[in-house]
C-alpha cells in the first residue's frame, strides 16, 4: 500500500491537478484502489492478534470523497485497531454519538473539500458538549487541512497521510 499504491493515487492526483488526467481517468483509479483495498483485507482477516482499541472514522457531512478516508482504515485496520467506518457524508452528532455508544477511543475525521472543514470543528464542540471530550481524542486529516488548522479547531491531531494517521492511533491506544 505505501510502496505502490499510495504513490500511483498520488500520481493521478498530480496529473489531475496539472490537466494531465481527467475525471474519468481520477475515477478509474479510485475504482481500482476500492478494489485493491477489499483484496487486502480479504487477505489480512480477523486473526488470533490482540485488538489494541477503537477507532471511528468517516468523511464529514458534505463530502463525499472517500479514498484518503479508505487508506487510513486499512493502514489502522492492520495495526490491529478496530475501525468503525461511518462512510461519507456524516454529521458531527453521528461520529459523537457512536463514539460514545461504542466507546471508541479516537474520532477520525476526513475532509477533502474547504467548504466541509467546519464539520470537524462541529465534531469537537459536540463531543464537548456530549460530555466525552476528555475520553476521547479526535483527530483530523486530509489534503485541505493543515497543523493550523487542527490546532484552531481543538482537535487533538492533524495526521498528513494515512502512515501517519496510523502511527497516531497506535500511540494513542499504546
Amino acid at each position: 500500500v505505501e510502496k505502490h499504491l499510495i504513490p500511483a493515487l498520488d500520481q493521478v492526483g498530480a496529473d489531475y491537478e496539472a490537466g494531465h488526467a481527467f475525471l474519468p481517468q481520477l475515477l478509474s483509479a479510485a475504482q481500482a484502489a476500492q478494489a485493491v483495498f477489499a483484496v487486502i483485507q480479504e487477505s489480512m482477516g480477523e486473526g488470533d492478534a490482540v485488538r489494541k482499541g477503537k477507532v471511528i472514522i468517516a468523511t464529514v457531512k458534505g463530502d463525499i470523497h472517500d479514498i484518503g478516508k479508505n487508506i487510513v482504515k486499512l493502514m489502522l485496520e492492520s495495526q490491529n485497531i478496530d475501525v468503525i467506518d461511518l462512510g461519507v457524508d456524516v454529521p458531527a452528532a453521528t461520529f459523537v454519538q457512536t463514539a460514545k455508544e461504542q466507546n471508541c477511543q479516537v474520532i477520525c475525521c476526513s475532509a477533502l473539500l474547504t467548504t466541509t472543514m467546519d464539520v470537524m470543528a462541529d465534531v469537537v464542540r459536540c463531543a464537548k458538549e456530549a460530555g466525552i471530550r476528555d475520553s476521547v481524542k479526535i483527530m483530523v486529516g486530509g489534503a485541505v487541512l493543515t497543523p493550523e488548522f487542527a490546532k484552531e479547531i481543538g482537535a487533538d491531531f492533524y495526521a498528513k497521510d494515512a502512515k501517519q494517521s496510523a502511527d497516531i492511533a497506535k500511540s494513542i491506544l499504546g
